[in-house]
């Protein structure tokens, strides 16, 4: 059978590394890297790697600014609906690829502000955009599976077969030591809640819990070092230490994002949608295997993170059924575990059929932030986590991914994610807090989360 490719495709000699070819693109505007990390065989098995988008969308403040080429606009519509238009506008035909063009950025956690009506209570200490999105008309496939690799465009942007020579010219050099960069951390770790002012926050959930406002909260602490340099040293440098299926590297330039994520929040390909919200954790011991074995199990058996899990499978049943068919929703796989670098997980996977009505863009809407970091219900825990938690969440929790001109969508939920501007380094941990949880119990679990980044900073200090 042919394979389907997109009219502008050359296929390039495949380079296990995908760093590799990034960092011979990374030198054009918004390079952006959603790296599987190469894990597995299924969630692992595509890296996406582009550059140079043609639109870009910045939303600040209920403004969108849109750019194309040298021409800006400001809009005030709502982005996600914004982002659906201009991508139905270059719509494309499905392919045997599973990117060839179209949207990839991030949707921060507080772009859930243009949804729900939400006090206003938390420093907003990142000033950075909510939503950052390039419309890409070009992009490297590296397929780990068939260990092949291609650069493939839709040719909708007249300066895509400009730079095409100039493309594959890169991407064909043989392979060299790279040039030597360096990242340092300059300051100390500081954090914006120590073990009492934790333990405090922690009290008054499990009041609102006994008076029936809520059943879950999620409760994150924020790490902060000033440093200087090559955030893509940093980068690589934390992918070799957290491995994760949903990782990415993000650089618009005046913010640049690094992701070690386990975590898919929605996958969409064709009328398929998938859901894998995270509940459970569990450190993990490398140096005593059997240790390590007693963990996963103990995790696997506990009643008390099944029941967290249950209610945020819940949640997300209602969140996707809002835009699936109604009777579609299943939840084939519930409390899978999971196992990374650091940390065992409960996976559990929802799925459904999209209504032909909607979009990939309207069910991230649908679902948007990601309940299994709000916690239940959905928009008391985010009033709740905005009283609690000194700063706005910014991009942690928000979500980074792509969605085709074929209407196709992966994203994750920017977990284990440090995020580099002004010469500050910001990265979060946190847990969801229920009924029987312990005070100890969920501090410790929250630096067991954060263990790679610390150790990334320790590393670059």
């Amino acid at each position: 059978m042919n394979s389907d490719y997109p009219s502008l495709t050359t296929e390039l000699p495949y380079i296990e590394d995908s760093a590799t070819l990034f960092s011979r693109i990374r030198d054009y505007p918004w390079p952006v890297m959603l790296d599987s990390a190469n894990t597995s065989p299924d969630i692992g098995r595509y890296d996406i790697l582009a550059a140079a988008p043609f639109i870009t969308l910045e939303t600040t403040a209920g403004t969108t600014q849109i750019t194309r080429h040298h021409s800006k606009e400001c809009v005030t519509s709502d982005p996600f609906l914004l982002l659906n238009d201009i991508l139905s506008d270059y719509k494309q035909r499905k392919t045997d690829l599973p990117f060839a063009g179209g949207a990839i950025g991030y949707f921060a956690y507080d772009l859930g502000r243009y949804l729900e009506v939400l006090p206003e209570i938390a420093k907003d200490a990142e000033q950075i955009p909510d939503m950052a999105i390039g419309i890409y008309d070009w992009a490297v496939i590296v397929d780990h599976k068939l260990k092949r690799c291609w650069l493939s465009s839709h040719g909708l942007d007249p300066q895509t077969h400009k730079i095409w020579p100039e493309l594959l010219q890169k991407l064909n050099l043989p392979k060299t030591e790279q040039t030597a960069e360096a990242f340092t951390i300059t300051s100390p770790l500081t954090s914006n809640f120590d073990e009492s002012t934790y333990k405090t926050a922690f009290r008054k959930i499990k009041t609102y819990i006994t008076e029936g406002d809520c059943y879950q909260v999620n409760l994150a602490k924020r790490f902060e070092v000033t440093a200087e340099g090559a955030p893509w040293f940093a980068y690589q440098a934390l992918r070799k230490q957290n491995s994760a299926p949903f990782s990415a590297y993000f650089d618009t330039g005046s913010v640049t994002i690094m992701s070690s994520s386990p975590e898919r929040l929605l996958r969409v390909d064709g009328d398929k949608v998938e859901t894998k919200p995270i509940k459970g954790t569990r450190p993990r011991d490398l140096n005593n295997p059997e240790k390590d074995r007693q963990l996963a199990e103990s995790l696997q058996a506990s009643l008390k993170d099944r029941a967290e899990n249950l209610m945020i499978v819940d949640l997300l049943r209602n969140d996707i059924g809002k835009v699936c068919e109604p009777g579609s929703i299943r939840v084939p796989h519930p409390f899978a575990l999971e196992s990374f670098a650091t940390v065992h997980h409960l996976v559990s996977t929802i799925t459904g059929t999209l209504a032909n009505t909607e979009s990939a863009v309207t069910l991230l809407r649908a679902c948007f932030p990601g309940g299994s970091i709000t916690g239940a219900p959905k928009l008391r825990a985010m009033e709740i986590i905005e009283e609690l938690e000194p700063h706005r969440r910014g991009i942690y929790c928000g979500s980074i991914g792509y969605i085709g001109f074929d209407g196709n969508m992966d994203t994750n939920i920017t977990i284990r994610t440090m995020v580099f501007s002004d010469n500050r380094l910001r990265f979060w941990a946190g847990g969801g807090i229920v009924a029987d949880s312990d005070a100890d119990e969920e501090y410790q679990e929250v630096h067991d989360k954060a263990a790679a980044m610390i150790n990334l900073v320790k590393f670059l200090q």
